[in-house]
């Protein structure tokens, strides 16, 4: 029987039908360099329909499992598999970009052991108190994921130097429509804008501007003249309600417009709630952890090709977090020590920034290292069918 590689798309915060080039010219440049190099079985390429990417991360992951699953069965059926379950002739590689990759980790960690890694961790608890890993994965999931494929993926978080002198300038933006807001606090001191944030009550409460009328607002009005031209007490906020993460995230602070926030206060909580899990350090690291064990067990695919900026992008002197050089200004938290599976740099010599090399890394005009970056990531799959199932594919009606 000829198998079949589904190579499945995700977008992630924000993103959408051109989030992998103008008429998916990605996806199909993709699928044909990786059908090139594994002649035996057909490689087909789906792109997950554009999606709300807010509220709960889970139920996002829920509803995105559903319709893998239904995709698969489709092909199973058509393909006549005797038994599906026990021996697939479809396996799939997840494939994502920015949040969307955290998506994908997701769906297969919740595939292979039933329980995913989004909300086992009370981040807020100083023993960092959790339910206990998910249990050892089950070599019979279905549908059979082969490799999880991420492309600027923040698995262990966004980087410092992008907060620090990338996100001054995007947040700028958003601020003049935020500022708009009556109830501020009331916003960002919800339970849910906390609980995406990752910080404590206490931690939150602090960072927090006084309510109207209250003693402390003569004491704002003081500082006014210092938060002009810089981050000042809303730098704090920021922080510390998550705006940065899910500006950066998504790479254009141009969506907090004032229009959108101005029709509903739940559109902003509810997009922050979905990217806060990249404030949550503890379920960063067990979802990059868990992967790796998918990778040591079952030999699923785990890695991340990651913007580096170039020769476009000098040193910057970033505050607290010191000089930042252009050959280290990554949009992603690099991982340094612990296994955290294949990650490959994708170096931008044309991107200024971190985030403009973030969102153009499917664009051939904005990034000079597209060719380089779609032929690592066919390396990435093949590699990854190197073994039994792949072999044991017929080679007849081979396709295009």
């Amino acid at each position: 029987m000829r198998k079949t590689l589904l190579l499945c798309f995700i977008h992630g915060f924000k993103g959408g039908e051109s989030t992998f080039g103008r008429d998916y010219a990605f996806v199909e440049h993709l699928r044909k360099l990786v059908a090139g190099a594994l002649p035996k079985v057909d490689v087909q390429a789906v792109v997950y329909p554009k999606y709300e990417t807010r509220g709960d991360l889970g139920e996002c992951v829920t509803k995105f499992s559903d319709w893998l699953l239904n995709k698969v069965i489709d092909l199973e059926v058509a393909a006549g598999t005797p038994s599906p379950t026990i021996d697939p002739s479809v396996r799939v590689v997840l494939v994502g970009h920015s949040m969307g990759g955290i998506v994908a980790a997701e769906t297969a960690i919740r595939i292979s052991s039933e329980q995913p890694i989004h909300n086992t961790v009370d981040e807020d608890s100083p023993t960092k108190s959790a339910t206990a890993m998910p249990p050892p994965p089950n070599a019979l999931m279905f549908p059979y994921i082969q490799g999880v494929l991420a492309f600027d993926t923040p698995f262990l978080g966004i980087s410092p130097g992008v907060v620090a002198h990338g996100a001054e300038s995007h947040y700028a933006a958003a601020s003049t429509a935020i500022s708009q807001l009556s109830g501020l606090a009331g916003l960002w001191g919800g339970a849910k804008a906390r609980q995406a944030a990752g910080s404590s009550n206490a931690q939150v409460a602090g960072a927090l501007p006084p309510a109207a009328g209250s003693p402390e607002k003569d004491t704002e009005k003081e500082n006014a003249a210092a938060n002009k031209g810089g981050w000042g007490r809303w730098g704090t906020i920021a922080m510390a309600a998550g705006v940065v993460g899910a500006v950066a995230a998504g790479g254009a602070a141009a969506y907090l417009n004032r229009q959108q926030i101005s029709e509903s206060l739940g559109w902003v909580t509810s997009h922050l709630e979905f990217v806060g899990c990249l404030a949550r350090k503890e379920e960063l690291r067990r979802r990059v952890a868990y992967m790796v064990r998918l990778n040591k067990e079952l030999n699923v695919g785990f890695g991340n090709l990651y913007t580096r900026l170039g020769q476009a992008a000098g040193a910057k002197q970033v505050g607290k977090v010191g000089t930042v050089l252009g050959s280290e200004r990554t949009f992603c938290v690099v991982p340094q020590r612990d296994p955290a599976g294949d990650w490959r740099q994708a170096v931008n010599d044309k991107a200024k920034d971190e985030v403009g090399a973030h969102v153009s890394m499917f664009e051939p005009n904005e990034n000079p290292g597209y060719q380089k970056l779609a032929k690592d990531a066919r390396d990435m799959i093949s590699g990854w069918l190197r073994n039994d199932w792949y072999e044991s594919s017929s080679a007849d009606e081979i396709r295009p």
